[in-house]
């Protein structure tokens, strides 16, 4: 069967990144019609984001990698057919046929067919349990086989082997350890990420890969791969004669250009692969492209999505008349990988004659920078940034131009702050290389487009909306447009209030106003809303000593705040006292699992060295916390914008390393700052040597201790963009250090915008992390002892916010399911049972009826009493 052939129709054999990109951009171009396109995808899904593979590990949809908008494919223009294998490219008469019979007619034909993983020839390559990692469908079937064999392990964790140390396999070594596998990374070469940082650099990623328990074994070879009675791969043999026990092996050794259409059809492949294609992407056959990975420009494939859209652009041009080249490749790379920052771009190894490296490397922190400059130490070259990638992404669009004031600035832990900002960008530098947009455009769009923020420059431009990592330039650029046209740049909390968060904290410390209803009419108009009156709530709450529920002030806060418990997503919640630095007693723990037990409570450690106890309804919160309080607990803040934890090692008290006594430390700071209302929520550690067992770089406040005393670190968090925390001070006594936590807190509470972590805040605070620390250190504004006051204010007037509670009758009056039903549980919580524990039903689950529907209920002794 042919398809009919329209007059200019375009088929594109692949349905990847590359083919995506062709199609919007042709669609986009070409308003007169001249050209409808056909796209042949082997997968059975529309182009997906490869470059955020692993975030579907993390509890990501499918579908939310979808690229682009869903209405291109349904284009009257534009054609998707999916889960088609094309076999056969007739260039004589120009069609293409697929392996079910299938032919298409076509008067230009574009491959795109991208890459394969590559498998090296080792004996058992085939075993079950021998994954690669390349397509959705290949990290569903990995993700499903761990998942199967945690399950059937019994508790055993999941022994996993990544062959290969590049991006991809420290991505598939991540997402092992995020489905609870314990994993191993072979590298062939002498260090991890050889193609894109040096020695040094990936010395300090061994480093930081170790921190994240994946153990990494350098100049390894796989000789086999053997397995056991099952049939399955349980053994891998290593070249030098050792051995590891694996459940699952993923091999991330590289990728092959797909180029056998073009074999096949007598087209002209590189040496190593790859369709060979002109300035144009165009090959010897004038009716034939190629674009991405299996597009071989110059002699070389690049396997990286910036150059595979570079091409799309050019093809697409091209098809409408103009004249457009490939560019060099940029081959700048990032690695996505959470709490592991690095970033390689430009001329990393300095190949350039006469090139100049100026290296800075602290082991202890775990870091490791580079720039490469040319011979007169002006002009960037390239750079490697491990540990700490903040600079990348104001270094990259300064590739070949020359730096503004001191290299080393860059390199420096403040050298975040001064790396090149919107101002020093020429208009021609490229701040997304995904989407080739430069300095230029962004401003254009500002001054000629109308784009009043980064949400319409992101529509206008494309910038940011692949991997994203230029978001941060690209909102500074937008911000300092709009402040050189004169526009007003909003900094507004809400449409109620035209003051800042921090403008507003500042009006209420001076005026002493305490209701919202008096806020409003003084500083603000209008009734307020979810963000403003939140918001009001914390900052009264971080001035004064009410309570959170107390009279109108009940009324301001969010869902969780509402009712002091974390809402969950059956509409139960969750119960987290209070653990000190992770200490607690024998009769602690068993007053927490008799309440688990008595009321049915799902119970996990958390990551902050606390028990969390999931699946209590509304109306039984006060009783559960009756009998917490009784056994000497209080609240874990776990629902508030407030301190969390304080995570600590356990220091001199019993490590042989220690040096200092990190849990007195930990439950001295944890006692202090509880209650703390914050923009954000508040994560501190504490380390008792420079081994980091409590991982104190990762959080808000980090603390370790030195044989002098302690260093303090600040601003670290996980979350969406992990961030290494950056040095305060060194060599601190217990008093003074706690003095300068003090400071620094109250200050980025007093400072900070609504929702701000203390990491953004320190890159937009005046002085960034120095200008802090001349605030705390040296009261470069005359506000310490203020700031000392209202932290002895605090202190003193700390009061456990369920205690008060259970003492009020008209506060316990909100814990009722229904007004007209106090008692009566909710009949929409269903459950079932999962490893000894009770666990929210899914929607299928329910439908089955194998979900109890009573939820969980007081049970005596271990019978769990269920009533209908």
């Amino acid at each position: 069967m042919t398809a009919p052939r329209a007059p200019g129709e375009i088929v594109v054999v692949g349905g990847g990144m590359a083919a995506q990109r062709l199609v919007e951009a042709l669609r986009d171009r070409d308003a007169e019609g001249r050209w409808g396109v056909t796209v042949l995808a082997e997968e059975p899904r529309a182009p997906y984001d490869r470059v955020a593979l692993t975030s579907y590990f993390s509890g990501r949809d499918p579908q939310e990698l979808s690229l682009g908008s869903p209405a291109l494919w349904s284009d009257p223009l534009v054609t998707l057919v999916r889960g088609v294998r094309v076999e056969a490219v007739d260039r004589a008469a120009r069609t293409v046929s697929a392996g079910d019979g299938r032919t298409w007619a076509y008067d230009q034909l574009v491959l795109a067919t991208g890459s394969s993983a590559a498998m090296p020839p080792i004996e058992g390559n085939d075993l079950p349990g021998v994954f690669v990692y390349r397509t959705l469908d290949d990290v569903a079937a990995l993700r499903g086989w761990v998942e199967e064999r945690a399950a059937a392990l019994g508790g055993r964790r999941v022994r996993g082997a990544v062959i290969g140390g590049g991006l991809l396999g420290l991505e598939a070594a991540g997402a092992l350890q995020a489905l609870g596998a314990r994993s191993t990374v072979l590298q062939l070469g002498t260090h991890l990420m050889s193609t894109q940082v040096d020695l040094g650099g990936g010395e300090a990623l061994r480093r930081l890969i170790h921190r994240l328990g994946v153990d990494v074994l350098v100049g390894a070879t796989t000789s086999r791969l053997r397995s056991g009675a099952s049939g399955r791969v349980e053994r891998l043999d290593l070249g030098d004669g050792g051995r590891l026990d694996v459940d699952v092996v993923v091999v991330a050794v590289g990728v092959r250009p797909r180029d056998e259409l073009a074999r096949g059809a007598g087209l002209e492949t590189g040496a190593r692969g790859g369709v060979v294609v002109d300035e144009a992407c165009r090959t010897a056959d004038p009716q034939v492209w190629a674009v991405g990975e299996v597009a071989c420009v110059d002699g070389a494939c690049v396997g990286l999505v910036a150059p595979g859209y570079a091409m799309a652009e050019v093809v697409a041009d091209r098809l409408l008349g103009g004249a457009a080249v490939v560019p060099p490749a940029d081959t700048a790379t990032k690695l996505k990988l959470a709490g592991v920052d690095v970033a390689s771009f430009g001329d990393a190894f300095a190949r350039t004659p006469g090139a100049l490296e100026v290296v800075h490397s602290d082991p202890v922190a775990g870091v490791y920078k580079k720039l490469v400059l040319s011979d007169d130490t002006r002009t960037l070259l390239g750079g490697v940034l491990v540990g700490d990638a903040s600079a990348y992404a104001g270094l990259r669009p300064m590739l070949g131009r020359a730096l503004p004031g001191d290299p080393s600035a860059y390199l420096l832990p403040e050298g975040g702050s001064t790396a090149a900002g919107p101002a020093d960008l020429p208009d021609d530098a490229t701040v997304c290389s995904c989407n080739n947009v430069s300095a230029g455009s962004i401003r254009c769009a500002v001054t000629d487009g109308g784009c009043t923020d980064l949400a319409g420059v992101k529509a206008c431009t494309r910038a940011g909306t692949s991997c994203g990592s230029c978001l941060p330039l690209g909102k500074k650029l937008v911000t300092a447009e709009l402040a050189r046209a004169g526009v007003a740049v909003s900094n507004a909390l809400c449409e109620h209030f035209a003051m800042s968060r921090r403008q507003l904290f500042d009006a209420l410390r001076v005026t002493g106003l305490r209701t919202f209803s008096e806020i409003v009419a003084r500083h603000g108009s209008g009734r307020g809303c979810d963000i403003c009156k939140p918001v009001i709530a914390s900052i009264l709450s971080s001035l004064d000593d009410g309570h959170v529920l107390d009279g109108e002030r009940a009324t301001l806060q969010d869902t969780n705040d509402h009712v002091m418990a974390n809402l969950q997503r059956d509409g139960s919640y969750s119960v987290v006292p209070r653990i000190p630095g992770g200490e607690v007693t024998p009769e602690g723990l068993l007053a927490i699992g008799e309440v688990a037990r008595d009321y049915g409570l799902y119970t996990k450690i958390t990551g902050g060295q606390r028990i969390d106890m999931f699946g209590a309804r509304l109306e039984q919160l006060p009783d559960i916390w009756r009998r917490l309080v009784d056994a000497g607990f209080e609240s874990g803040h776990a629902y508030g914008k407030s301190l969390r934890t304080v995570k600590s090692c356990v220091g001199s008290t019993w490590c042989r390393f220690g040096v200092q006594d990190a849990v007195g430390l930990a439950i001295e700071l944890e006692l202090r700052y509880r209650g703390l209302r914050s923009p954000h929520k508040i994560k501190l550690g504490v380390s008792g040597c420079a081994r980091e067992c409590a991982e104190a770089r990762g959080k808000d406040v980090g603390v370790i201790a030195t044989d002098k005393g302690w260093n303090v670190y600040v601003g670290g968090n996980g979350g969406f963009t992990p961030r290494h925390a950056q040095l305060l001070a060194e060599d601190l006594d217990t008093e003074t250090l706690v003095r300068t936590i003090d400071r620094f807190l109250l200050y980025y509470i007093r400072t900070a915008d609504r929702l701000q972590r203390t990491a953004p805040w320190l890159d937009e605070v005046e002085g960034g992390v120095q200008g802090v620390r001349s605030v705390v250190l040296e009261d470069s504004l005359g506000i310490a002892a203020d700031l000392d006051a209202a932290m002895a204010r605090h202190v003193d007037v700390y009061e456990d916010e369920w205690r008060a509670t259970l003492d009020d009758p008209e506060k316990l009056r909100r814990f009722a399911s229904f007004v007209n039903a106090p008692t009566t549980p909710d009949p929409s919580l269903a459950y079932v049972a999962e490893r000894g524990q009770r666990r929210p039903a899914t929607a299928a689950e329910r439908a089955s009826g194998q979900a109890d529907p009573a939820g969980p209920v007081l049970v005596s002794g271990a019978t769990l009493e269920v009533r209908a």
